[in-house]
């Protein structure tokens, strides 16, 4: 999918975000820290990740410049409300950033974190790519610890069960 016109994506990736942020919002609290691992990432990180990497990686880079992410831990922000705040506060700068794109600037070549040439408009795609990859992260650590997980799309895999037809009809 080939992004030509940079109004349409950002409403389109608001909505990406409202997802996420049900997830985030349905961490409990008291185990936003908690890894089922050593060395993995926690929810809190992943939550932080996604909104440092958006802004001082994807948005730089897009910009024209290097990464300026520097990890993901707590000193970011620290707790739920915190965490939710600090994303909020990183997405709108992107936001800022992107909507000032014209059709061209999504053709253009930026450089990727790894110093690859790839057009703007791949890099808006990797993005979404990349919190999505994280949320589902984040889904399945909210199964581990009992937390009941919101549907992101507006019907549970049960809803839709009940909603549906059978394979045979």
């Amino acid at each position: 999918m080939e992004i030509h016109n940079i109004e349409s994506f950002l409403s389109y990736f608001r909505g990406v975000r409202a997802r996420t942020m049900r997830v985030v919002l349905a961490a409990p609290a008291d185990r936003l820290e908690w890894r089922h691992t050593a060395g993995v990432f926690s929810l809190g990180d992943l939550a932080r990740h996604i909104a440092a990497t958006e802004r001082f990686t994807f948005a730089e880079n897009i910009l024209g410049r290097p990464s300026r992410y520097q990890g993901c831990g707590p000193a970011l922000a620290d707790g739920r409300d915190a965490i939710a705040a600090f994303m909020d506060r990183m997405h709108q700068e992107t936001i800022a950033i992107l909507e000032g794109l014209r059709p061209a600037d999504l053709e253009r070549n930026a450089t990727s974190p790894q110093g690859t040439p790839i057009a703007v408009w791949k890099l808006l795609r990797a993005m979404i790519e990349h919190e999505v990859h994280h949320r589902g992260e984040m889904y399945v650590y909210l199964a581990l610890l009992g937390a009941p997980r919101p549907p992101l799309f507006g019907l549970t895999s049960e809803e839709l069960v009940r909603h549906g037809t059978s394979a045979a009809d």
